[in-house]
């Protein structure tokens, strides 16, 4: 059976053609659907095994995940977007506010109190990125983040999300329809059903 092992701080992508499962497998690793065979380990505990709430708290603690359409809370500013996932965290609430704020300059935001809408779609990406390092995940997983960009700034955005989880140690697993974004990853796992190799590498 195909497997796919990703150690820290490693980054791979996803391609294959529109509905060959790149999203699905996404949400698998995440533990937002269940898988029907094989087995799912993410920071050496398997995502199928655990109940509800325990899957919540594991995916809180040891997963990022950056979506296509950022999915930032509109009613929140971009300071609070990257506190909020941690208040479901161990980390102290003392060190909320000092953590997003670094995390916000560290990706070039310097208005941490603008609201989602006063910021630029490339803006917005960056502030789902830090939202995703927040909690120090050890996996961060990305559903074609780079969709809602232009060629040029599409490849900008990717290099940032690369070079940000190589910065804090985190694995990256990212899926793209986009040929020249896929190029930059040196690991790249073809889920086309005809494809004879599953892992392809450079």
């Amino acid at each position: 059976m195909p497997h796919l092992d990703l150690l820290g701080g490693e980054q791979a992508v996803l391609i294959g053609k529109s509905g060959s499962g790149k999203s699905t497998l996404l949400n698998l690793i995440a533990g937002l659907i269940d898988a029907t065979s094989g087995t799912i380990e993410v920071a050496g505990s398997a995502i199928g095994t655990m109940a509800p709430s325990r899957r919540d708290a594991h995916r809180g603690r040891s997963i990022g995940m950056i979506f296509q359409t950022f999915q930032l809370l509109d009613g929140f500013s971009a300071l609070e977007n990257v506190m909020a996932p941690m208040m479901f965290s161990t980390i102290p609430p003392a060190e909320h506010h000092a953590r997003a704020t670094d995390l916000l300059k560290e990706l070039g935001i310097s208005r941490a109190g603008a609201m989602p809408s006063e910021l630029s779609v490339g803006q917005q990406q960056r502030v789902a990125v830090a939202r995703a390092l927040a909690c120090g995940p050890e996996l961060v997983l990305a559903d074609e983040p780079t969709a809602s960009l232009d060629p040029e700034n599409a490849l900008i955005a990717m290099r940032l999300i690369i070079d940000s989880c190589t910065r804090h140690k985190a694995a990256l697993l990212c899926s793209s329809h986009d040929p020249s974004v896929a190029a930059i990853f040196t690991r790249r796992v073809d889920l086309t059903p005809s494809t004879a190799s599953v892992v392809a590498g450079v």
